[in-house]
Formats: C-alpha cells, sequence, structure tokens
C-alpha cells in the first residue's frame, strides 16, 4: 500500500442522511459498493450488531487496504477490490446472497484521491495526468488525450462535464499536442483549459473554496470517460434489484446531473424505464416485467444541510435518493 495512504482525512457527505435512508437492522447483511475511506461503512456498522455483515467493494487498491485493515480487528467486514457494475459477480462469490437487506453507493471521488497529486484527479498540486480509480487497470488520462481525435474528445467534455467550450478546449488539445508534444501532467491541461475558458466572477456571497476552477467540468469529464463511471453505474443499478430481498434498500450519493438521472429513472420501476411510455405494452411483455424484481422510490431527493455544504465545499452537488425492493 502507498505509504501514507490510511493518513489521508476524508468526510464522508451526507452520511447520517444515508444510514437515516438505509435503516440498517441488527443482524443485516449490506453491501458498501464505494467505501473510499470507510465513513459509510463505520456508521453502519455501528447499527447492525454483532451478527450483522457488511460488505465492501472498491476497485482503488488503496481504499481496499484501508478496508481489510478495518476487516483485520472487525470480521462482520470483508473487503474486495473490484469495480461496482460487478457487483452481482463480486456478492454471489463472496456468498452474501440470496439475504442482502441494503446496499449503498456514493459516487463521488473521496478527498484522498483528490489530494494526493499523485493519482491526477485534481489540480491543486501538480502531478501525472492519471485519473484512474485502479491506477494498475486501463488507459490513464494522459495516454486518453494523446491519442484521441478532438471530436472524440468533445465529445467526452460536453456529455459528462457539460462543458460549453468543449469543443475550443478539444481542438486546442490536439493541436499543442502537434506541436508542443502530449499532455502529461494535471498543472498543463488546468493551464490550458484555463486560459480558453476563465473563471467567471462569482457572486460575493460564494467564498473562493466555493468557486469553480474553470478546469472543473473537463477534469470530472475525463475522469468518467477513463474509468467508465457511467457505464459501471448502469451494470450495477441493471443487477440491484434482483441481489435485494422484499423490502431491501438502495441508497445512493450521487454528484452529477447525468448520474442522478439514471438512479432517479432505476428507482421507478422496470415499466417506466423498460418500454417507451408512448407506445402500446403487449400483454406477453407486461406479464415478463412483472415477473421482475423492480425498485420503487420511497422518500423525496435530499440534499446536503447548509451547514454541511460550509465545512465541505465538495457536498455542494450531492443528491441522496433511496428506494425498496417491492417485488
Amino acid at each position: 500500500m502507498n505509504g501514507d495512504a490510511l493518513s489521508f482525512s476524508h468526510r464522508s457527505v451526507m452520511s447520517r442522511e444515508l444510514v437515516e435512508a438505509l435503516a440498517p437492522r441488527a443482524g443485516g447483511i449490506y453491501v458498501d459498493c464505494t467505501f473510499g475511506r470507510g465513513g459509510h461503512a463505520r456508521a453502519i456498522l455501528e447499527r447492525i450488531g454483532a451478527d450483522g455483515r457488511l460488505l465492501a467493494i472498491d476497485r482503488d487498491p488503496q481504499a481496499v487496504e484501508c478496508a481489510r485493515a478495518i476487516a483485520r480487528s472487525d470480521p462482520r467486514l470483508r473487503a474486495i477490490q473490484a469495480p461496482f457494475g460487478s457487483i452481482a459477480r463480486v456478492v454471489a462469490e463472496a456468498g452474501f446472497l440470496p439475504e442482502i437487506d441494503g446496499i449503498v453507493m456514493d459516487l463521488g471521488v473521496s478527498s484522498p484521491q483528490l489530494d494526493d497529486p499523485e493519482r491526477g484527479f485534481g489540480f491543486s498540486h501538480d502531478g501525472p495526468l492519471d485519473m484512474r480509480m485502479n491506477p494498475a487497470a486501463g488507459f490513464s488520462a494522459a495516454e486518453w488525450l494523446a491519442e484521441a481525435g478532438d471530436k472524440e474528445i468533445a465529445q467526452v467534455l460536453h456529455e459528462f462535464g457539460e462543458e460549453r467550450a468543449a469543443k475550443r478546449i478539444a481542438r486546442t488539445i490536439v493541436a499543442k499536442r502537434k506541436t508542443e508534444g502530449e499532455l502529461r501532467t494535471t498543472s498543463q491541461l488546468a493551464s490550458l483549459v484555463s486560459r480558453i475558458a476563465p473563471m467567471k466572477p462569482s457572486s460575493p456571497r460564494r467564498t473562493p473554496a466555493m468557486r469553480k476552477h474553470p478546469a472543473t467540468r473537463t477534469f470530472q469529464a475525463i475522469r468518467m470517460h477513463v474509468n467508465d463511471e457511467i457505464g459501471e453505474l448502469e451494470r450495477a443499478l441493471a443487477a440491484i434489484p434482483d441481489l435485494l430481498v422484499r423490502g431491501g434498500r438502495l441508497v445512493v450519493i450521487t454528484f452529477h446531473s447525468l448520474e442522478d438521472r439514471l438512479v432517479k429513472r432505476a428507482m421507478r420501476g422496470p415499466l417506466d424505464r423498460g418500454f417507451p411510455r408512448r407506445l402500446p405494452l403487449s400483454d406477453q411483455a407486461l406479464s415478463a416485467d412483472r415477473g421482475r424484481a423492480a425498485l420503487s422510490s420511497i422518500a423525496p431527493l435530499r440534499r446536503p444541510d447548509p451547514q454541511e455544504i460550509a465545512n465541505n465545499h465538495r457536498a455542494r452537488s450531492a443528491k441522496l435518493r433511496v428506494a425498496e425492493r417491492r417485488r
């Protein structure tokens, strides 16, 4: 494990609200799909009693080592390194089926990832342009930017970052690659974006910490692409209804509008997401769909309270949704 991985501080967003929505019971079986540094997991462990069990999943090797360090002194916790899109396979291999009472997902990047320059997620300090949740798998941000065309880069920045200057940023990246060489560091990318889309004047009520750096959307979009975050979420949401017991709950915290739309749609049940509503449904289609497990939202959307946002500006875009398996 990388030297000080366990020493990074991290404040889990909406931890109290997540545990309240999950409503864990003593002796229950739960899955934390995004362990991070264990803020949510620790809160769940406090509520499930001596006979409860918690499976921690994360693809970041540092996060998994943190989970295993806790598990060495708490046998109720088991940690597995895997992307959460593989949740069906992971829980089956771990022997947790068919008794899962609740599943949680926090789709934000953890503070240790953002604050470690070597991971390449942020631009507060210069570091290699990596951005992979698992540095040993897949391609880095630098490798992708060295090969992708301007149209592909622009599409990623627009779709995952909602970046208005996506085309200009993409063209500049490709042009710079040809004349000055490939982008290799976070500061190089952040500087390039800042020149194209400088920070706009902000309301005096917003503190400097609350103002978005002009490269925020670009970094977010590239990170989501490199890690296939939307694909992982789609695979997990498709599998989860069949993994939960009836009455079991799914609680998800999102930080991106596209993620939140996917979660909201998944919590409406299969009839709402599986067929176009403008088309008549055949009796055969209705019968087949009614036999599937379904999630139904059981509470309104929740956001962090103002005090949490004031204490942790990274919580400002968080949204929490909760659903139950009804059949």
